[in-house]
C-alpha cells in the first residue's frame, strides 16, 4: 500500500474517531474523573447507559405506502432522580449519538444541581419530507414503542432537534390515551394550553445569555457595550438567544443555518431577521436580502468577542479551531466542540462555556414545567425567568470554584468535575442493589 493511502486511511480514522459523540463524551468522563480522583468501580457505571432501546415502527404515510422508522431512547444514569431529555428526528440520528446526549443531559442535570439523570431519544428521518400528519403519526408510534420506558416518575422526554411543542402535544396525548388518564408531566415542552410552563420555549437561549453574561462580568464587560457576537445555528436555541442579546445591546455581526449565512459589521437587525425566517421555506436566512451573504464555515474565523455554536455536535474541530478568534465561546449546541478542538483553544487562551452549564436553561424549565404539572400550580413568566436566572448564576459561580479548587485548565473540565462529583455522591449513597 502506497504512503500516501495509509496517510489518507489514518486520518480518516482519526476524524472518525474525534466526531464520534460517544467516544468524546468517553473522553471528557474519564479526563473529569482523573481531576477528582473518581472511584473506578463508579467511572465504570458511568461508561454504560442504564437501558438502551432500539426500535422500528411502520407509519401510514399520506399516499398509502408504509415505511418502517428506526427510533431511540437512552437512559444514561437515573441515580439522582427520574431520567430527563429530549426527542429529535433527523436523517442522521445514530446510536453513539444518542447515548452521547443522554451522558451529556446527566452532567447537565447535576452540573445546575437539579434532580434527574440523563436520557435522550431520536428517529431517524427527514421531517422537511413530511408532511403534519405523517409527523404527527410518527410521532404516535415512537411514543407507543418507548411507553413503558417513559412516566412522569421514570423518564420525561422533551422537545429537541426538529421537535417542538406541538409533536410533545401528540406524545402526552398518546401516554394519556394509553394510560387512560390525561398526565400532564409525563413531557416538558409542551404548549400552555396543555400545561407547559411560560418561558420554556425561550428558556435554552436565555440560560446561553445569562451564562454569557457572567463570564463577560468577569473580564468587566457588558452585552450592553456593543459587545460583536457571531451564531451559528439559527433555530430556538440561536435565534432566542439572538433575540435577547440583541435588545440587550449585543451586537449580532454573523448567522450561519444549514442553507447559508448572513454578515453586516454594523450588526444585523434580529427582529427583522427573526421576521423574514418565519415565512421563509424551512425558516431559514437563506435569501436575506438587509445583510451580506456568508459561507457557513466563513463564520469560525470572524473577529468577534464571542461565538455561539447553536446547531449539532463536532462544529468546531481540528479542522477549523485554530481559525477561531473570538475571545469566548458559549456553546448553545449539544457537543459542538471536539476534545482535540478543545485543546487548541486551551493553548490559544479562548475560553468556553461548556454545553453542559451554557444550555441547562432548557432543562432547568423543564423541570420548572414538571413541577408545575405534578402540583397543578403554575408560575407567571417572571417567576420563571427570575428562578431560572437564580439557578444559572449560582451554577456558573459553582464551576468556577470547582475550576480553582481542582486546577483544571478549563470551565468544561470544572463543570465535569463538580456533576461527577454529585453524580457519584448520590450512586455511593444510594449503594448498588441487591
Amino acid at each position: 500500500m502506497e504512503k500516501t493511502t495509509k496517510k489518507r486511511i489514518q486520518k480518516t480514522i482519526i476524524k472518525e474517531h474525534e466526531t464520534n459523540p460517544w467516544n468524546n463524551a468517553i473522553i471528557q468522563l474519564e479526563k473529569a474523573a482523573t481531576s477528582i480522583s473518581l472511584d473506578k468501580n463508579v467511572l465504570n457505571i458511568l461508561k454504560h447507559p442504564v437501558r438502551v432501546l432500539i426500535t422500528s415502527f411502520p407509519v401510514r404515510m399520506d399516499d398509502g405506502r408504509i415505511e418502517v422508522f428506526k427510533g431511540f431512547r437512552v437512559q444514561h444514569n437515573m441515580a439522582r432522580g427520574p431520567c430527563k431529555g429530549g426527542i429529535r428526528f433527523a436523517p442522521d440520528v445514530d446510536l453513539d449519538e444518542v447515548k452521547a446526549l443522554a451522558a451529556w443531559m446527566t452532567w447537565k442535570t447535576a452540573v445546575v444541581n437539579i434532580p434527574y439523570g440523563g436520557a435522550k431519544g431520536g428517529v431517524v428521518c427527514d421531517p422537511t419530507l413530511l408532511s403534519e400528519n405523517e409527523k404527527k403519526h410518527l410521532t404516535r408510534r415512537y411514543t407507543y414503542s418507548i411507553i413503558n420506558m417513559i412516566g412522569p416518575n421514570q423518564d420525561i422526554p422533551a422537545p429537541d432537534m426538529n421537535t417542538n411543542p406541538e409533536i410533545m402535544a401528540i406524545m402526552m396525548d398518546t401516554y394519556s390515551m394509553i394510560r387512560g388518564y390525561t398526565q400532564l408531566s409525563v413531557v416538558t415542552g409542551k404548549p400552555v394550553e396543555l400545561g407547559g410552563s411560560l418561558g420554556r420555549t425561550e428558556a435554552t437561549g436565555r440560560g446561553v445569555f445569562i451564562t454569557m453574561e457572567e463570564a463577560l462580568r468577569q473580564q468587566n464587560l457588558r452585552c450592553c457595550d456593543g459587545i460583536k457576537i457571531a451564531i451559528q445555528g439559527f433555530g430556538n436555541v440561536g435565534s432566542n438567544f439572538a433575540n435577547i442579546a440583541y435588545q440587550r445591546g449585543g451586537r449580532i455581526i454573523a448567522v450561519t443555518d444549514l442553507y447559508g449565512g448572513v454578515y453586516d459589521p454594523d450588526g444585523i437587525n434580529i427582529p427583522h431577521l427573526l421576521e423574514y425566517t418565519s415565512k421563509s421555506q424551512y425558516h431559514s436566512i437563506k435569501g436575506y436580502s438587509d445583510a451580506n451573504e456568508l459561507e457557513k464555515h466563513e463564520i469560525f474565523a470572524l473577529p468577534v468577542d464571542v461565538l455561539a455554536p447553536c446547531a449539532t455536535q463536532n462544529q468546531i474541530n481540528v479542522s477549523n479551531a485554530d481559525d477561531i478568534s473570538a475571545k469566548l465561546i458559549v456553546e448553545g449546541a449539544n457537543g459542538p466542540t471536539t476534545p482535540k478542538a478543545d485543546e487548541i483553544l486551551v493553548e490559544k487562551g479562548i475560553e468556553v462555556i461548556p454545553d453542559i452549564l451554557a444550555n441547562a436553561g432548557g432543562v432547568t424549565v423543564s423541570y420548572f414545567e414538571w413541577v408545575q404539572g405534578l402540583q397543578s400550580f403554575f408560575w407567571n413568566e417572571t417567576q420563571v425567568n427570575n428562578a431560572l436566572k437564580e439557578i444559572l448564576v449560582r451554577s456558573f459561580h459553582e464551576v468556577n470554584q470547582v475550576k480553582t479548587k481542582y486546577n483544571v485548565d478549563t470551565l468544561r473540565s470544572a463543570a465535569m468535575c463538580l456533576a461527577l462529583k454529585r453524580v457519584a455522591h448520590a450512586i455511593n449513597l444510594r449503594g448498588i442493589f441487591p
